[in-house]
């Protein structure tokens, strides 16, 4: 969920300081798309006997013009490729890092990367999930620190302790290991850099002679060597597969590639048996953004905790008293309703249903002429770690005999959750997962300027604009098409789902006949669009720095054409306990703390909005949810009843964790939002 990029030049290369000075400049921006909460280098020098590691709580783009960067690249470079006898020379060797935080926040930085642990430097792409159960196979070994890289690597020198190979060392470590890893690392008594993945994660660029450049993505490489021909004319670009690896020798730059699932390998134990040391340099950062972290095991245990979550309203005697349809269960309140003579409302009197499937073999025939016949990635999978698209890429790997490429696309709102069940998932699945991550701190920033204009002057109609900036999920799903040439592109959107009551607050009338859920007609973009500019007149605290963000979101979301798009419950009929019973027991999929059910708990901003839909309207996009299932024959209006109840309570961990990373006080936003007057008190 990284950047990972490196790369080995050969002491007799025939490229200069300034050719691998340029591509390693390159290759490290161009790998901050993945990360940009902090970044890192570990340079290794051979002839000092040195691992030398710089890295900083800020963007890579920012590290890279640091002086103790510059010095230490130009006095790398200088051994490697400087005037002189030959056998003075070195093998030029980096690996780097663009971190998107997951475990451990960046401010502490022995979270940052490359880790440093039991004489390994390393970077790794991925979530490890059982770090606890493996730290406690590995007593001899103490941990030091937050983030699950450390682990790994701990992993692996325990492994190495008996190994006459690393390669065997790094296969017994990932066998062990639930999650994702792309990783690379130095060892610091052997002339060695090792590359593996267990999910496929990684790609190489090399000759096998001279030069040999790793990174994470594709994409990354093809624009290397678009950009850098005169260096890496020669090279062929590979795909590391997964449970697959490379060990590079940087004495003799003999390059080996390895089975992780096959351990009958000789001794390949490389070069230098004296250690190196370990030289670690911080850079500091005046932008100190909140960690993506703020766990909610954590915030339970705050001792405010219970004070703040009492502050949370749950009227739901009064809201219970609400007139609501006889066959669903769609309250007064909600936009445009009318009832019938028999209490039935105007949507369920509109519905025509929506999990009435075609055919599985539609599907199986329409994707037909994307299929890889070389064992390529032929399919883009949108993957936001819940448990709906959890479910389609299994089946799309396992039943439609596909292999997908998943992306997910970080605007600072995916919760740690969401990435561990990624991890989970994409690891045992050996399937790579893409991220683009957004500018988070930004982003944030975005969401709090939004929110405190709201609360100004509240009203329901303008409560999308804080979710504004995850639409770019679209935008950047056509972006991956072009980038890795695969045109194929299966969601796992639920048509249950339907939320109109969004764009109802703001003026915009139902359309029950629509394509997809998230479509609006060209009248209804005009309303909504119309009822937006309205607001920002009368609530001139809108107008700011978030607004063409907010614009780029919703265009990406309603006017971008959609082509060789499919969704897979077009053709499967949506069942949550199917679903459920998938996700958990096959990939011992993790639910949440704050709620009983699995449905958005992935997603940071579910828990607020829908508390003020619920404390304000008397209803959330649970009620709505809900009534689909109902309509569809689904679920009782008994039991949905029930559920409503149950599932609209306050979340107050999600609430908790959403307004500390944006920076609100929760006390008196909560206090402002809870002061709104009410849509049931008449």
């Amino acid at each position: 969920m990284c950047g990972i990029f490196g790369i080995a030049v050969n002491r007799n290369a025939p490229d200069t300081n300034r050719q691998i000075k340029s591509t390693l400049l390159d290759l490290a921006l161009l790998s901050e798309t993945r990360g940009k909460d902090s970044s890192g280098f570990a340079f290794r020098n051979d002839i000092d006997r040195a691992i030398n590691v710089i890295r900083s709580p800020m963007p890579i783009s920012s590290l890279i013009k640091e002086q103790v960067f510059a010095d230490e690249l130009d006095a790398n470079l200088k051994n490697a490729c400087g005037r002189g006898k030959e056998h003075t020379k070195d093998i030029f060797s980096v690996i780097g890092h663009s971190r998107l935080v997951t475990n451990g926040t960046q401010l502490n930085d022995e979270n940052n990367q490359p880790v440093v642990k039991d004489g390994l430097v390393g970077v790794h792409n991925g979530i490890i999930i059982n770090v606890d159960e493996l730290w406690n196979k590995i007593p001899a070994y103490q941990r030091k620190y937050e983030i699950d890289t450390e682990i790994m690597l701990s992993l692996f020198r325990h492994f190495d302790e008996t190994c006459k190979s690393s390669s065997v060392s790094i296969s017994r470590t990932l066998k062990e290991i639930t999650g994702t890893v792309a990783t690379a690392f130095f060892i610091d008594n052997k002339s060695e850099m090792v590359l593996a993945t267990n999910n496929g994660s990684l790609y190489v660029l090399s000759n096998f002679k001279d030069i040999l450049i790793f990174a994470s993505e594709k994409h990354i490489l093809n624009i290397l060597m678009r950009r850098h021909k005169e260096t890496i004319s020669d090279c062929t670009l590979l795909h590391v597969k997964s449970n697959t690896g490379y060990s590079v020798n940087l004495a003799d730059f003999q390059v080996r590639h390895f089975n992780i699932l096959d351990e009958t390998v000789a001794d390949d134990s490389a070069g230098i048996k004296e250690k190196s040391s370990l030289n670690i340099q911080s850079v500091g950062s005046s932008r100190h953004d909140k960690s993506l972290l703020v766990d909610f095991n954590d915030i339970m245990t705050s001792p405010k905790a219970t004070r703040e979550a009492k502050m949370l309203e749950f009227s739901i005697d009064e809201i219970s008293k609400l007139r609501r349809c006889t066959r669903c269960l769609l309250p007064e309140t909600f936009p445009f309703i009318h009832y019938d003579s028999e209490g039935v409302c105007s949507y369920c009197n509109n519905y025509r249903l929506k999990n009435q499937p075609r055919p599985l073999d539609d599907l199986l025939q329409l994707v037909e002429p994307y299929r890889s016949t070389n064992g390529s990635c032929d399919c883009i999978v949108p993957y936001s770690g819940g448990r709906d698209s959890t479910f389609v890429l299994h089946m799309i790997k396992k039943v439609l005999g596909l292999n997908p490429i998943t992306f997910t696309y970080d605007w600072g709102m995916v919760t740690d959750l969401a990435r561990r069940n990624i991890a989970r998932t994409c690891g045992k699945l050996g399937v790579e997962n893409i991220i683009v991550a957004a500018d988070i701190f930004k982003k944030r920033s975005n969401i709090k300027k939004n929110i405190s204009a709201w609360l100004r002057k509240p009203i329901l109609g303008m409560v999308p604009l804080f979710m504004a900036g995850d639409k770019y999920f679209f935008y950047y799903t056509n972006q991956l098409k072009k980038q890795t040439g695969i045109q194929l592109n299966i969601w796992g959107i639920n048509n249950l789902e339907n939320t109109d009551f969004k764009s109802g607050f703001a003026g915009v009338k139902p359309v029950f006949d629509k394509e997809r859920i998230y479509s609006l007609s060209t009248s209804g973009k005009l309303s909504f669009f119309a009822f937006i500019g309205k607001n920002f007149f009368l609530n001139p605290h809108y107008f700011n720095l978030s607004n063409l963000d907010s614009i780029g979101s919703f265009l990406s979301r309603y006017m971008f054409p959609q082509k060789d798009y499919y969704s897979f419950f077009d053709y499967y009929q949506w069942n949550e306990k199917e679903i459920e019973n998938l996700i958990i027991n096959e990939y011992d999929w993790e639910t949440a703390i704050d709620t009983k059910s699995t449905w958005r708990i992935g997603d940071g901003t579910a828990g607020f909005y829908n508390y003020v839909y619920f404390t304000v309207a008397g209803f959330s996009e649970i009620d709505t949810f809900r009534s689909n299932q109902i309509r569809e024959g689904l679920l009782s209006r008994e039991k949905g009843l029930k559920l409503i109840e149950e599932e609209n309570r306050p979340r107050y961990e999600n609430i908790k964790w959403y307004l500390e990373i944006v920076g609100l006080d929760f006390a008196d936003t909560i206090k402002q939002i809870n002061a709104i007057p009410k849509l049931y008190r008449k």
